[in-house]
């Protein structure tokens, strides 16, 4: 099992920490021992609220080896609106490195803006590359949100 030199919140610096696979119980392990609550859906997918923003949590890939943290703004815009939104996201993915920012339209007619931050962990993750992630991911996502609920 490989390692890595790795920084933990509360625990000390440079210590070795093993590469784990990416699994649900990992990351629910990072999200409780930083506090968060958070729930796991009947797919058995693992997500939460932050800031009034639902944030998802989805191991994705052939061996569910990629983490792709999906923020869901909980504004809703009319189909009308898409044109505008396609333009916020254009605007946002140009100037922001996290979270890629795309339109989704439901089956209903309203559309709502998205945002991801999908890493490739196929040789494992440290705990403490997790923890980097699910809060680079939660942070951006949240920042997003607060974005679209700021639009005219």
């Amino acid at each position: 099992m490989s390692q890595v030199r790795s920084e933990h919140p509360g625990g000390g610096a440079g210590r070795l920490e093993p590469l784990m696979p990416l699994t649900n119980e990992l990351i629910t392990r990072v999200l409780r021992d930083r506090g968060y609550r958070y729930f796991t859906d009947s797919d058995g997918d693992v997500g939460g609220h932050w800031d009034n923003t639902l944030i998802y949590f989805f191991r994705i890939g052939e061996q569910q080896e990629m983490l792709q943290i999906r923020t869901m703004a909980r504004r809703t815009f009319t189909i009308d609106e898409v044109p505008h939104l396609y333009a916020f996201c254009n605007s946002w993915n140009h100037d922001k490195i996290w979270p890629k920012a795309y339109v989704h339209v439901s089956d209903d007619g309203t559309a709502g803006v998205y945002g991801e931050v999908t890493t490739d962990l196929e040789k494992g993750v440290t705990v403490a590359q997790l923890d980097q992630l699910i809060m680079c991911g939660i942070s951006t996502g949240c920042a997003l949100a607060e974005a679209v609920a700021d639009l005219p």
